[in-house]
């Protein structure tokens, strides 16, 4: 099948006045109004053209939702009811139907191509829930859909060091440029593959998205490695932001 391009994008702000404008910054609509991106995705370049569109309401509950305060969930009723739906799941958004897959590598595809706009697949990840069952899901107060991930839906692509010992700070940014900071708030975990032992690191960075770590990032955190005794085990990882995070562990320690 030949990569569907995207040839054109249009970012539009509505205010709570009903004013339209032009905007290029996303944060405006966190208080007002909507975001709404169109792509047009030409399916045969060399036939017929096919328009597609590729919209998602983007805003807070209190800039889509406009039942009155004392109605929406969350909040008390006349009878002193209080909802409490799922803080990721809003029960007032309609369930869609959306054909979007992240793949191992943390390509975003709609449709079976490639979303090459990465402007479009930041704004998608700032909307990226994950339920409890794990679940990956596009949310926003006005609607929802499940997403396929592969792996994960973010890739650790560089690292970056402070310090030594533990008082060593490691940042990863990931492949949508955003940084953490190893620590309490960002654990790594190690999953060993039980046929081969092969290592495969994540980080968390947030609300239950982890991030896959490159390989040549782990190896770069292997060699900042301290080694200690546990258990007459010796654990092999690394320090960062005051925990110790083990990658491996060696018998006889």
């Amino acid at each position: 099948m030949t990569a569907q391009t995207m040839t054109a994008q249009t970012m539009t702000t509505e205010g709570r006045n009903g004013h339209r404008g032009k905007s290029a910054n996303p944060d405006l609509c966190d208080e007002y109004g909507e975001i709404a991106l169109r792509g047009q995705f030409p399916l045969c370049p060399s036939g017929p053209k096919k328009t597609r569109r590729l919209a998602m309401k983007v805003g807070n509950d209190g800039a889509n939702d406009k039942r009155p305060n004392e109605t929406r969930p969350g909040r008390a009723t006349a009878g002193g009811n209080v909802e409490s739906p799922h803080p990721s799941l809003p029960l007032t958004a309609r369930e869609q139907r959306f054909d979007i897959r992240i793949a191992r590598d943390g390509t975003w595809f709609h449709e079976g191509d490639p979303i090459r706009r990465i402007e479009l697949v930041k704004l998608f990840a700032t909307v990226l829930r994950r339920d409890e069952a794990g679940d990956f899901w596009l949310v926003t107060p006005v609607e929802r859909g499940r997403i396929v991930v592969e792996d994960t839906p973010f890739v650790a692509v560089e690292m970056a060091a402070s310090g030594n010992g533990d008082e060593q700070t490691l940042s990863f940014r990931t492949n949508l440029d955003e940084w953490v900071e190893c620590g309490p708030d960002h654990p790594i975990r190690v999953v060993h593959n039980p046929e081969n032992g092969e290592p495969t690191p994540y980080i968390l960075i947030r609300n239950g998205l982890e991030a896959r770590i490159l390989r040549s990032v782990y190896y770069e955190m292997v060699d900042r490695a301290d080694t200690r005794g546990h258990d007459g085990e010796a654990e092999v990882g690394v320090w960062s932001k005051k925990v110790f995070f083990v990658l491996g562990r060696l018998p006889g320690g």
